[in-house]
């Protein structure tokens, strides 16, 4: 904490220099047909100040130094403008858009939507809420290039380009979640999209700014809970909801208020299911009997969560501190114990069935996360806005079996993000440190992956700067890369049952990586209205524990896990981390769009190119808990599949696209979809578990008060598949929705019904380790009321 601490006297010494404001600027917001915009949003580029047009598009905002005004407006594109403290009287004109423009926080430099060189998608609003699922793989498989892993609707992250665990980053405020879903896909993601402002998702790789474990991309929660905004008065929300599927209830609530610059934020949430219903479909059980089911056991959830956050926000300075919690019960489906039942009579076998049906193996989540921001915004100086955010999460996630814990995964993470913006002659950008230090355990007979440290020191640079119609930005990163763990190795004695423990042998392993990203990108606007941007990058990155360390059995895969740090002699499993070599990905994305009148679009083209790509692989073995690991012919039934962490050359390339037509000002249709290839090099084979390419259309209709969306996706077949990995058939899936205002005097309510999978439709997730086990939600209705004041 000693570096935080020089962090910390380093920003509040710079907090001596105070200067008054100086002049206020005035002007006046108009449209393309010089008509006032009411409620445009003006804000002072680098402070947190901000004030909104009236009814005739006048604004009054005050200023202390030559600055840049950005102001925003739903359906209009963005502009900003350079002002003076002599400038007045000012004439703003917004071209109107078809897309909604909103600021990427995750970019770092105050762009939006439409000016990232990176391909982005942002979901915000009443688009959010209307597609809000428990899990952020849920709520955001249906975006262009996004899709879920899926271990059933409670534990589902997200897949960015054939991408997941490792590579893809979830942040909450720009701080890591610091859950364990990298560890395993039956791990649910600790962030909650119910209380979320906007969720982000930066596709390709984010190194730059979020390190090396963001090779594959970035989903950022961003949520108000530190106030940046001064609040004025009490404001709320609150939503019930009920889901027929799995008889579910979900209650959330929000309250905001402040006062002379201080500022209180609010929010829980509550929700509650049961397993929820499916099609019917079929599976074999572990003697080879074939049953049919309608519902997937043991996928209930009930969770709470309550969060709380404060805030001073002045004129230069802004500072403040949040709390949360989460308190989560969910079950595992699939997460089945093996048990030998040779010898045993028919009633001894039934009241073995019996009792594991009685006691379903679940888990219990539990996380306290504190998060500080200090920001102050200096003027007549290269340095625009110094900011610190800081985080320590304490998560555990414990697997009850029997009505008593199992294992238990623990994390405590401390992370810091100082971030200086600056101008320096034509240039705009930010030099930044990153610190992050994470304390993983893991205690039980299932801990397939021991006990680590991992600590990360970087700086990095990003530098913008503009070129008429182009936009040229430049970055870079270094990164210090340590895990520090103690591995307890033993032998596989075959003429013994039991282990004899005196014998285990305890190593220290201590390894540091230096991760090198760098990235060249612009964006073109070659006519309003109208864009191409092109990337490349080189990222590195080092193993996880978990792909580095693990040998264990891992029951909610079904696998026995090696990690890259073993090798296999003998059918015998010997630590010898040698030779480790960097991941180190080059990717190159080209993107086309247009956003301007009626008729929109973005395409993106990409290609990824990964050296030493990390994957598991089938070794052939087997393990037996009483002969350890053996040749998988003639094996016992109860034996699982071994599968190692290996490292090969591949390859992953794709087309996204998401376009859009506003046919009457009642009626958009919009078009979408995906494909991403991801193949080893030399003809070695698939990657495992690709997600399947997707198509889909939507229609939205509004009538007044009441709005009506249609869509339909169709995911196709997936038949590039690896050894020992099956097809997957393609399914076609309709949902439904109707959002109604009511006019309720000072509160603006909706009633609305979701109808998710009109028809039924069977469909099995070939991203997900138990597919077969857990099919996609049948017909489901959603009703629900929200409301704010």
């Amino acid at each position: 904490m000693t570096k935080l601490t020089l962090i910390s006297s380093a920003i509040f010494s710079v907090l001596c220099s105070q200067s008054a404001l100086a002049s206020t600027v005035t002007g006046k917001v108009m449209d393309d047909k010089n008509q006032p915009i009411k409620n445009a949003s003006i804000h002072v580029h680098g402070k947190n100040q901000s004030v909104k047009s009236n009814d005739l598009g006048e604004f009054a905002i005050a200023i202390d130094a030559n600055s840049q005004l950005h102001i925003s407006k739903d359906n209009y594109v963005d502009s900003r403008i350079a002002v003076s403290e002599s400038s007045n009287n000012l004439s703003v004109s917004l071209k109107p858009t078809s897309v909604e423009t909103v600021v990427v926080y995750a970019s770092a430099l105050h762009k939006n939507s439409l000016e990232m060189i990176s391909p982005v998608s942002v979901l915000s609003g009443d688009e959010l809420r209307n597609k809000s699922k428990p899990t952020l793989g849920e709520t955001l498989k249906g975006l262009p290039g996004v899709n879920a892993s899926y271990f059933g609707p409670v534990s589902s992250s997200p897949i960015i380009r054939g991408l997941d665990g490792p590579r893809v980053k979830i942040t909450q405020n720009g701080l890591d979640a610091s859950d364990a879903s990298r560890i395993g896909p039956d791990h649910a993601t600790s962030s909650d999209s119910l209380a979320a402002e906007q969720i982000e998702v930066l596709r390709g790789p984010s190194t730059l700014l979020y390190g090396s474990g963001a090779i594959g991309g970035v989903v950022n929660v961003v949520d108000n809970r530190i106030p940046t905004d001064n609040i004025d008065e009490l404001t709320g929300a609150a939503e019930y909801s009920h889901d027929t599927v799995s008889n579910s209830n979900t209650v959330a609530a929000k309250l905001e208020t402040g006062n002379e610059g201080f500022n209180f934020h609010f929010d829980g949430t509550k929700r509650s299911g049961d397993d929820y219903q499916t099609p019917t479909f079929t599976i074999a059980d572990d003697d080879g009997d074939v049953e049919t089911e309608n519902s997937v056991e043991n996928t209930f959830i009930d969770s709470e969560t309550l969060n709380f956050g404060t805030s001073y926000v002045g004129d230069h300075l802004t500072i403040g501190f949040s709390y949360g919690s989460i308190d989560t019960d969910y079950g595992i489906p699939g997460h089945e114990h093996h048990h030998d039942h040779e010898g045993e009579t028919e009633e001894e076998h039934a009241e073995h069935e019996d009792e594991a049906a009685e006691e379903p193996v679940y888990a219990h989540l539990e996380q306290d996360r504190w998060q500080g921001l200090v920001s102050y915004a200096l003027h007549n100086n290269w340095i625009e806005t110094i900011n610190l955010r800081v985080g320590y999460t304490d998560y555990s996630h414990s697997e009850i079996e029997d009505g008593e814990i199992g294992t238990t995964f623990k994390n405590k993470t401390t992370e810091a993000r100082l971030n200086v913006e600056h101008k320096f002659a034509d240039w705009h950008g930010m030099m930044g440190y990153h610190y992050s230090d994470s304390d993983y355990d893991a205690i039980g007979e299932e801990a397939f992956t021991p006990a680590s440290v991992t600590t990360t020191n970087a700086l990095y640079l990003l530098e913008e700067r503009e070129f008429g119609d182009v936009t040229v930005e430049l970055g870079a990163r270094v990164e210090d890369y340590k895990i520090e763990s103690q591995i307890t190795a033993h032998e596989h004695n075959h003429d013994e049952v039991e282990i004899d423990h005196s014998d285990e042998e305890t190593i220290g392993y201590n390894e540091s990586f230096t991760n090198l990203s760098a990235s060249a990108g612009a964006i073109w606007q070659y006519k309003p209205g109208h864009s191409i941007a092109t990337s490349i990058s080189h990222s590195e990155r080092a193993p996880l524990s978990a792909e580095l360390l693990s040998n264990g059995l891992h029951i909610a895969t079904g696998t026995y896990e090696l990690g890259l740090g073993y090798n296999i002699e003998d059918n015998e499993a010997h630590f010898e981390p040698e030779n480790i070599k960097q991941e180190t990905s080059t990717n190159l994305d080209l993107s086309f769009r247009r956003f301007s009148g009626d008729f929109g679009y973005t395409v993106n083209f990409f290609y990824n190119d990964i050296k030493n790509f990390y994957f598991q692989e089938n070794t052939g073995l087997v393990y037996d808990e009483e002969d350890g690991l053996e040749s998988a012919i003639g094996a016992h039934d109860d034996a699982v599949a071994v599968y190692q962490f290996t490292s090969k050359d591949a390859e992953l390339y794709g087309i996204e696209f998401d376009a859009h037509y506003q046919v009457t000002p009642s009626a958009m249709v919009k078009v979408f979809g995906d494909s991403t290839r991801a193949k080893l090099k030399d003809d070695e084979g698939n990657l495992p578990r690709i997600p399947a390419n997707k198509l889909g259309s939507e229609l939205q209709y509004d009538l007044g008060d009441l709005q009506l969306t249609l869509t339909g996706t169709h995911y196709f077949d997936q038949n590039d598949v690896t050894a020992f990995e099956t097809q997957t058939d393609g399914y076609t899936l309709f949902d439904a929705q109707a959002n109604y205002q009511l006019g309720l005097g000072s509160v603006d309510a909706q009633l609305y019904i979701n109808v998710d999978n009109i028809t039924d439709e069977l469909g099995f997730v070939h991203s997900s380790f138990i597919k077969d086990k857990a099919p996609l939600p049948g017909r489901n209705f959603r009703f629900g009321v929200r409301g704010y004041f």
